[in-house]
Protein backbone atom coordinates (compact mmCIF):
# COMPACT_ATOMS: atom_id res chain seq x y z
CA UNK A 1 0.00 0.00 0.00
CA UNK A 2 1.34 3.41 -1.13
CA UNK A 3 1.95 6.28 1.58
CA UNK A 4 -0.52 8.47 0.13
CA UNK A 5 -3.25 5.37 0.83
CA UNK A 6 -2.32 4.77 4.31
CA UNK A 7 -3.09 8.05 5.03
CA UNK A 8 -6.19 7.97 3.11
CA UNK A 9 -7.08 4.94 5.27
CA UNK A 10 -5.76 6.65 8.66
CA UNK A 11 -7.42 9.66 7.69
CA UNK A 12 -11.21 7.47 7.00
CA UNK A 13 -10.49 5.31 10.32
CA UNK A 14 -10.55 8.78 12.80
CA UNK A 15 -13.19 10.59 11.02
CA UNK A 16 -15.29 7.78 11.12
CA UNK A 17 -18.19 8.18 14.75
CA UNK A 18 -17.70 5.93 17.07
CA UNK A 19 -19.86 2.98 16.92
CA UNK A 20 -20.97 2.99 20.67
CA UNK A 21 -21.93 5.58 23.39
CA UNK A 22 -19.34 6.29 25.50
CA UNK A 23 -21.68 7.57 28.50
CA UNK A 24 -23.43 4.02 28.37
CA UNK A 25 -20.17 2.06 28.41
CA UNK A 26 -19.36 3.94 30.92
CA UNK A 27 -21.92 3.32 32.80
CA UNK A 28 -21.50 -0.30 32.24
CA UNK A 29 -18.10 0.20 33.43
CA UNK A 30 -18.78 1.76 36.67
CA UNK A 31 -21.69 -0.97 37.38
CA UNK A 32 -18.72 -4.03 36.64
CA UNK A 33 -16.49 -1.91 39.23
CA UNK A 34 -18.77 -1.22 41.45
CA UNK A 35 -19.74 -5.32 41.72
CA UNK A 36 -15.92 -6.78 41.66
CA UNK A 37 -13.72 -4.13 42.21
CA UNK A 38 -10.33 -2.60 41.11
CA UNK A 39 -8.74 -5.76 41.03
CA UNK A 40 -11.50 -8.21 40.22
CA UNK A 41 -12.38 -6.40 37.15
CA UNK A 42 -10.50 -7.58 34.15
CA UNK A 43 -10.25 -6.14 30.87
CA UNK A 44 -12.21 -9.09 29.10
CA UNK A 45 -15.26 -8.72 31.64
CA UNK A 46 -14.92 -4.64 30.77
CA UNK A 47 -14.83 -5.03 27.54
CA UNK A 48 -18.32 -7.25 27.36
CA UNK A 49 -20.19 -4.91 29.62
CA UNK A 50 -19.22 -2.37 27.34
CA UNK A 51 -19.76 -3.65 24.24
CA UNK A 52 -16.77 -2.57 22.73
CA UNK A 53 -13.06 -3.91 21.65
CA UNK A 54 -10.17 -3.62 23.42
CA UNK A 55 -8.64 -1.24 21.41
CA UNK A 56 -11.75 0.82 21.30
CA UNK A 57 -11.49 1.24 24.81
CA UNK A 58 -7.85 2.27 25.20
CA UNK A 59 -9.05 4.97 22.67
CA UNK A 60 -12.05 6.10 24.46
CA UNK A 61 -10.79 6.33 28.20
CA UNK A 62 -7.80 5.06 28.12
CA UNK A 63 -6.21 1.97 30.03
CA UNK A 64 -7.82 0.31 33.00
CA UNK A 65 -6.71 2.38 35.82
CA UNK A 66 -7.80 5.56 33.59
CA UNK A 67 -11.02 3.91 33.27
CA UNK A 68 -11.47 3.25 36.86
CA UNK A 69 -10.71 7.60 37.68
CA UNK A 70 -13.46 8.07 34.96
CA UNK A 71 -15.80 5.75 36.45
CA UNK A 72 -14.97 7.02 39.83
CA UNK A 73 -15.52 10.80 38.57
CA UNK A 74 -19.17 9.40 37.30
CA UNK A 75 -19.92 7.66 40.54
CA UNK A 76 -19.04 10.68 42.98
CA UNK A 77 -20.91 13.49 40.63
CA UNK A 78 -24.05 11.41 41.72
CA UNK A 79 -23.09 10.95 45.32
CA UNK A 80 -22.07 14.91 45.63
CA UNK A 81 -25.76 15.54 44.69
CA UNK A 82 -26.55 13.42 47.86
CA UNK A 83 -24.36 14.90 50.00
CA UNK A 84 -24.49 18.82 48.55
CA UNK A 85 -28.21 18.33 49.90
CA UNK A 86 -27.56 17.20 53.35
CA UNK A 87 -24.78 19.24 53.91
CA UNK A 88 -27.98 22.44 53.19
CA UNK A 89 -30.04 20.75 56.04
CA UNK A 90 -30.51 23.72 58.62
CA UNK A 91 -28.62 22.45 61.58
CA UNK A 92 -25.72 20.06 62.05
CA UNK A 93 -28.13 16.93 63.86
CA UNK A 94 -30.13 17.51 60.37
CA UNK A 95 -27.18 17.16 58.54
CA UNK A 96 -26.01 13.77 60.06
CA UNK A 97 -29.77 12.85 59.77
CA UNK A 98 -29.79 13.31 56.33
CA UNK A 99 -26.56 11.61 56.02
CA UNK A 100 -27.24 8.63 57.54
CA UNK A 101 -30.90 8.29 56.10
CA UNK A 102 -29.98 9.08 52.44
CA UNK A 103 -26.84 6.73 52.27
CA UNK A 104 -29.32 3.91 53.52
CA UNK A 105 -31.79 4.36 50.97
CA UNK A 106 -28.59 4.72 48.07
CA UNK A 107 -27.16 1.76 49.48
CA UNK A 108 -30.27 -0.15 49.19
CA UNK A 109 -31.49 1.47 45.78
CA UNK A 110 -32.13 -2.45 43.93
CA UNK A 111 -31.45 0.16 40.32
CA UNK A 112 -27.44 -0.34 41.07
CA UNK A 113 -25.44 -3.09 42.55
CA UNK A 114 -25.41 -2.97 46.24
CA UNK A 115 -22.84 -0.85 48.77
CA UNK A 116 -20.67 1.86 48.11
CA UNK A 117 -18.19 2.04 45.25
CA UNK A 118 -16.24 4.25 47.60
CA UNK A 119 -15.72 1.27 49.77
CA UNK A 120 -15.92 -1.61 48.28
CA UNK A 121 -13.81 -0.94 45.04
CA UNK A 122 -10.47 -1.54 46.53
CA UNK A 123 -10.98 -4.01 49.44
CA UNK A 124 -9.31 -7.03 49.64
CA UNK A 125 -6.29 -6.28 46.88
CA UNK A 126 -3.24 -7.09 45.95
CA UNK A 127 -0.31 -4.37 45.35
CA UNK A 128 -1.78 -4.77 41.68
CA UNK A 129 -4.66 -2.13 43.21
CA UNK A 130 -2.74 0.38 45.06
CA UNK A 131 -3.51 2.82 43.01
CA UNK A 132 -7.52 2.60 43.03
CA UNK A 133 -6.86 1.94 47.05
CA UNK A 134 -4.85 5.54 46.97
CA UNK A 135 -7.38 6.94 44.86
CA UNK A 136 -11.05 5.50 46.88
CA UNK A 137 -9.32 6.62 49.85
CA UNK A 138 -8.68 10.41 48.63
CA UNK A 139 -12.45 10.39 47.27
CA UNK A 140 -13.38 9.68 51.10
CA UNK A 141 -11.34 11.90 52.56
CA UNK A 142 -12.59 14.56 50.31
CA UNK A 143 -16.30 13.70 51.44
CA UNK A 144 -15.20 13.53 55.41
CA UNK A 145 -13.51 16.88 54.72
CA UNK A 146 -16.83 18.26 53.29
CA UNK A 147 -19.13 17.11 56.59
CA UNK A 148 -16.24 18.54 58.73
CA UNK A 149 -16.38 22.12 57.02
CA UNK A 150 -19.99 22.26 58.05
CA UNK A 151 -19.95 20.96 61.18
CA UNK A 152 -17.16 23.59 62.06
CA UNK A 153 -19.49 26.32 60.81
CA UNK A 154 -22.19 24.45 63.16
CA UNK A 155 -19.52 25.03 66.19
CA UNK A 156 -18.83 28.43 65.28
CA UNK A 157 -22.79 29.27 65.41
CA UNK A 158 -22.45 27.82 68.57
CA UNK A 159 -25.14 25.17 67.91
CA UNK A 160 -22.51 21.97 69.04
CA UNK A 161 -22.48 21.44 72.60
CA UNK A 162 -19.36 22.59 74.36
CA UNK A 163 -16.74 20.11 74.24
CA UNK A 164 -17.97 18.83 70.85
CA UNK A 165 -15.55 17.88 68.10
CA UNK A 166 -16.39 18.74 64.44
CA UNK A 167 -13.57 16.76 63.25
CA UNK A 168 -14.82 13.72 65.39
CA UNK A 169 -18.40 14.29 64.56
CA UNK A 170 -17.57 13.88 60.69
CA UNK A 171 -15.37 10.89 61.05
CA UNK A 172 -18.40 9.26 63.07
CA UNK A 173 -20.70 10.09 60.55
CA UNK A 174 -18.13 8.40 57.79
CA UNK A 175 -17.53 5.65 59.45
CA UNK A 176 -21.10 4.86 60.02
CA UNK A 177 -21.77 5.46 55.99
CA UNK A 178 -18.69 3.01 55.87
CA UNK A 179 -19.87 0.31 57.83
CA UNK A 180 -23.53 0.77 55.93
CA UNK A 181 -22.20 -0.08 53.09
CA UNK A 182 -20.49 -3.10 54.20
CA UNK A 183 -23.45 -4.28 55.60
CA UNK A 184 -25.52 -3.43 52.36
CA UNK A 185 -23.20 -5.78 50.17
CA UNK A 186 -23.81 -8.60 52.70
CA UNK A 187 -27.73 -7.95 52.13
CA UNK A 188 -28.48 -5.55 54.59
CA UNK A 189 -32.37 -4.43 53.86
CA UNK A 190 -33.23 -1.09 53.69
CA UNK A 191 -35.07 -1.27 56.79
CA UNK A 192 -32.25 -2.20 58.47
CA UNK A 193 -29.81 -0.14 57.15
CA UNK A 194 -32.28 2.92 58.35
CA UNK A 195 -32.42 0.99 61.89
CA UNK A 196 -29.07 1.24 61.96
CA UNK A 197 -28.95 5.16 60.88
CA UNK A 198 -31.69 5.61 63.36
CA UNK A 199 -29.19 4.32 65.95
CA UNK A 200 -26.26 5.93 65.45
CA UNK A 201 -27.70 9.36 65.79
CA UNK A 202 -28.68 8.47 69.23
CA UNK A 203 -25.09 8.83 70.26
CA UNK A 204 -25.32 12.54 68.92
CA UNK A 205 -24.47 15.13 71.33
CA UNK A 206 -26.98 17.43 73.06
Amino acid sequence: MSGMKVRQERKSRLGRPRAFDPDRALEAALKVFWRVGYEGASLPQLTKAMGINRPSMYAAFGNKEELFRKVVDRYSSAACMHIQSALAKPTARDVATALLRGTAEQLSDSKHPAGCLLVQGALACGAGAACARKELAARRAMGEAAIRKRFERAAREGELPKGADPAELARYVATVQQGMSVQATSGASRKHLLQIADTAMRAWPV
